[in-house]
């Protein structure tokens, strides 16, 4: 969800409001992330299914998407947020500061690797948490680490994100390579076996 990389982008944002405000919108666009996030964890596999998206296209895509993501937390442009005049709502806060592409598509990869609904919730509720946390304290945190410090963070946390977006390239290529080349076990690795 790269909490820590969006401080800037939601102080920006929000730097005209009371602090009050900004702790009221920080929390209806994160429920509002957490809402889409969790919708994207039922539906999406539904979704794919209807547009007949394989795992493999979804885990490259993701990938893809991630690795880019993670390029721009490594490689900031100067100004990365539209300007916006009067307060955010869902856009760009809620998505896709918090609820990208990325994110939706590791949902639905994990999803569709038969992890389990309860334990994917309360997976997505541990990861928000924090974020939520992170970003009400958002102020504080500029203030004490400096622009520098939120800028060596998020890279930090760019070049890691980095490693699993090439991770899931790679499963999503291999996994493809596999089916190939066997074509007979591609209709059985769907259902898990027990």
């Amino acid at each position: 969800m790269d909490a820590v990389g969006n401080i800037p982008l939601y102080i920006s944002v929000l730097k005209k409001f009371s602090p009050t405000r900004q702790r009221i919108i920080i929390l209806r666009e994160m429920l509002v992330a957490l809402g889409l996030i969790i919708a994207f964890l039922f539906m999406g596999d539904a979704l794919l299914n209807i547009l007949n998206i394989s795992d493999e296209a979804v885990q490259i895509a993701g990938g893809i998407i991630l690795l880019i993501i993670c390029l721009q937390m490594v490689f900031p442009k100067e100004d990365r947020h539209e300007k916006i005049e009067e307060e955010p709502f869902i856009v760009p806060l809620a998505i896709p500061f918090i609820a990208g592409p990325a994110i939706l598509a590791a949902v639905i990869i994990y999803a569709r690797q038969h992890v389990g609904f309860s334990i994917m919730v309360v997976a997505i509720i541990l990861a928000w948490i924090p974020s939520l946390i992170i970003l009400l304290g958002a102020s504080y945190l500029k203030h004490i680490l400096g622009n520098k410090g939120i800028a060596a963070i998020e890279k930090l946390m760019g070049l890691l994100l980095t490693l699993i977006a090439v991770q899931m390239f790679l499963t999503g290529i291999h996994t493809f390579t596999y089916h190939q080349q066997n074509p007979q076990t591609a209709s059985s690795c769907t259902t898990p076996t027990k």
